[in-house]
C-alpha cells in the first residue's frame, strides 16, 4: 500500500490585466486570494469595530493569526471605532504582506453610499502613502456582506484609485492591485478598468 503526503499548494493569482497610469503607477487586476498577495499591505473589508467575524475579515484572521484581531481590538480601544475616512493599520501576522489596512466601506441602504465608498478607498490610499508603502492590494470593499452592488461599486473603486494616483504623482505607492476571489467581481472590475482607459 502506498501513502501519499499531500501538501497545500498556494494558488498563484492570475493577472487579468495591468495598466500603467499617466504618473507611472501600475494598476493591476488579479483573480486570486488577497491573503496571499506579496505586497506591503492588503486592505481588509472591515466593520467599524474591527470585529473580524465573517467574510474576508475572518479569512484574514484565520490565515494571519489571532494577533491581527488582538491588534485590531487594541486599536479600537485606543482610537474608537474606525470610519469611512479613518481606516486602521495593524500588522499582518503570518500573511505574506507586512501590514493590513482595515477600511470601512458603507452598508448598502445606509445612505450616500457612493461617496462613502469613494472615501473608504481614498482614506486607505492616504494611509498607505503616509507609511510609506510602495505596494497595496485591495479587495472589492462593501460588495460582500455589506451588500453594495458590485457593478456599481467597481467603477467607483477604480476611479478612486486613478484619482489618487493623478493627484499624487510622486507618491511612493507604485504598485496598486485589486485581488478578487470570485469571477463575477473580477468581471465587473475588468470592465471598470477598461472603461477608464480613455480618461
Amino acid at each position: 500500500m502506498r501513502f501519499f503526503v499531500l501538501s497545500r499548494i498556494k494558488a498563484v493569482a492570475a493577472l487579468i490585466l495591468q495598466r500603467t497610469l499617466p504618473a507611472g503607477q501600475s494598476l493591476a487586476l488579479y483573480h486570486g486570494d488577497l491573503t496571499e498577495a506579496p505586497v506591503d499591505a492588503i486592505v481588509n473589508a472591515a466593520n467599524a469595530h474591527l470585529a473580524h467575524g465573517g467574510g474576508l475579515a475572518a479569512a484574514i484572521v484565520r490565515r494571519g493569526g489571532a494577533e491581527i484581531q488582538a491588534e485590531s481590538t487594541a486599536w479600537v480601544r485606543a482610537h474608537g471605532p474606525a470610519g469611512h475616512d479613518r481606516p486602521a493599520l495593524t500588522g499582518a501576522g503570518r500573511l505574506p504582506c507586512r501590514f493590513v489596512i482595515h477600511a470601512v466601506g458603507p452598508v448598502w441602504g445606509s445612505g450616500d453610499e457612493d461617496a462613502k465608498l469613494t472615501t473608504a478607498y481614498t482614506a486607505a490610499l492616504r494611509l498607505a502613502d503616509a507609511q510609506p508603502f510602495t505596494s497595496l492590494a485591495f479587495p472589492s470593499l462593501s460588495t460582500g456582506l455589506f451588500g453594495f452592488p458590485v457593478e456599481r461599486a467597481a467603477p467607483l473603486a477604480v476611479r478612486a484609485v486613478r484619482a489618487f494616483c493623478a493627484a499624487h504623482p510622486a507618491s511612493p505607492l507604485r504598485d496598486l492591485r485589486f485581488v478578487l476571489i470570485d469571477q463575477p467581481t473580477v468581471g465587473a472590475f475588468e470592465r471598470a478598468i477598461a472603461a477608464g482607459d480613455g480618461d
